[in-house]
């Protein structure tokens, strides 16, 4: 299946496809593109970063453009709502959806919530209204198809947060953690500590612990170490670049220092460890 809908002048690009044809699975490699994955029919087993990930039915994924996907089995039972930022930017509209820093961005490891029955049938619904309005070729059809995918980040956004450690976490709390989640992807290369994102956000590190302490339970510091390893990751698996010049890339200024660091988190060290990634795949 392949619904696509393309604005030329605008650059902007939006389908919804399970990745089981050909011209579909190109979107796989192209780095622009954000990903809603939804199990809709049946548990799915795709590979993100490189590593195995099984969504079960009815569980939905959120991918940024960074997440590097792949698709393992048959995708039958699998609806992906796929689109760039000329499409709908997360950033620019985020007072609309309060999605940034939550949904995407807002985490080293996707997103993956649950839908219940109730909220399986709300999705399925708007999948049928987005195939209509695939029907109709005219010029607001690419607002009609936005005003439905921000229907399905706003409800996707209220699936997570309902859960958080404390559901009932204020919104002006959660705008805090979705902005030192935006903080870390902007600087996670050369701020290494919670104190530097404290004072960006003017508050102390300890307001910042008690904050995640009812989110999910990490500690700051585990939310940047986190951002730094899986960068590592890709960059190791996916990149020719040695161990030395990862390190300098993710802000160290000795090469030892670095692969203290991953060893620590990762169990070996990183010449190690992409040689037993590779070798495995």
């Amino acid at each position: 299946m392949k619904l696509e809908y393309a604005d030329i002048k605008q650059e902007s690009l939006f389908i919804i496809t399970n990745f089981n044809c050909q011209p579909s699975r190109q979107y796989l490699k192209d780095k622009g593109l954000y990903k809603i994955l939804w199990a809709k029919d049946s548990g799915q087993k795709l590979r993100i970063d490189g590593y195995e990930v099984a969504i079960n039915k009815d569980e939905i994924v959120f991918c940024t453009p960074l997440n590097v996907l792949e698709v393992i089995t048959e995708t039958e039972g699998l609806i992906a709502f796929v689109f760039n930022r000329e499409f709908y930017c997360i950033r620019d509209h985020d007072q609309e959806v309060s999605c940034n820093g939550l949904l995407f961005y807002g985490s080293s490891h996707p997103p993956q919530v649950k839908l219940d029955q109730d909220q399986k049938t709300s999705f399925s619904a708007m999948l049928y209204l987005f195939k209509e309005e695939f029907k109709t070729k005219d010029p607001i059809q690419g607002e009609m198809l936005r005003v439905l995918l921000k229907r399905i980040l706003i409800l996707s956004r209220r699936l997570v947060k309902s859960e958080l450690v404390d559901p009932k976490l204020m919104n002006h709390q959660m705008d805090v953690i979705r902005r030192f989640h935006i903080l870390v992807e902007q600087h996670f290369k050369e701020k290494h500590q919670v104190s530097d994102y404290a004072e960006l956000l003017f508050k102390s590190p300890k307001t910042l612990s008690n904050l995640f302490g009812k989110y999910n339970n990490k500690t700051p510091l585990q939310v940047i170490n986190e951002r730094i390893l899986l960068e590592a990751k890709r960059l190791l698996l996916f990149s020719d670049k040695t161990s030395e010049e990862i390190a300098y890339e993710l802000g160290y200024k000795e090469a030892g220092h670095f692969s203290k660091f991953f060893k620590k988190n990762e169990g070996t060290n990183p010449s190690e460890f992409r040689r037993l990634k590779l070798a495995s795949t």
